[in-house]
């Protein structure tokens, strides 16, 4: 999900197809109105975070439906631009990220909501 959405922010794309085949619910919703809004404002992403998931949690635990992710990422390398200029000079870093991911009835997984903590979280 993290590297469709790098590349959607190239060109700052809220409208990628692709972005459904990862996300669902209140995660494509927050992706699609953060691409949005740097549409409107001009901004593009270059980069991408670096990510490094661990499964925390299945539910149920015979035959999961639900699971829950854990991640420590790195945005450092993930950043803003605006005319070709750096929309903010201070870097990203290690964030914190839980991410729920449900099986789908097409029996495909995809995230459904998640919540990224600030710089220095992890």
């Amino acid at each position: 999900m993290w590297r469709q959405m790098a590349k959607a922010g190239e060109t700052a794309d809220w409208q990628s197809s692709k972005l459904a085949k990862y996300a669902t619910g209140d995660a494509l919703g927050v992706i699609n109105r953060s691409l949005y809004t740097d549409h409107l404002n001009g901004v593009v992403s270059k980069g991408a975070p670096t990510n490094n998931p661990q499964v925390s949690s299945v539910e149920p635990t015979a035959n999961p439906t639900t699971v829950m992710i854990s991640d420590c990422s790195d945005s450092s390398n993930w950043l803003k631009y605006k005319d070709g200029q750096l929309v903010n000079d201070t870097p990203g870093g290690q964030r914190s990220i839980t991410a729920e991911v449900k099986k789908q009835q097409d029996g495909t997984w995809r995230v459904t909501r998640f919540a990224v903590e600030g710089v220095g979280s992890c």
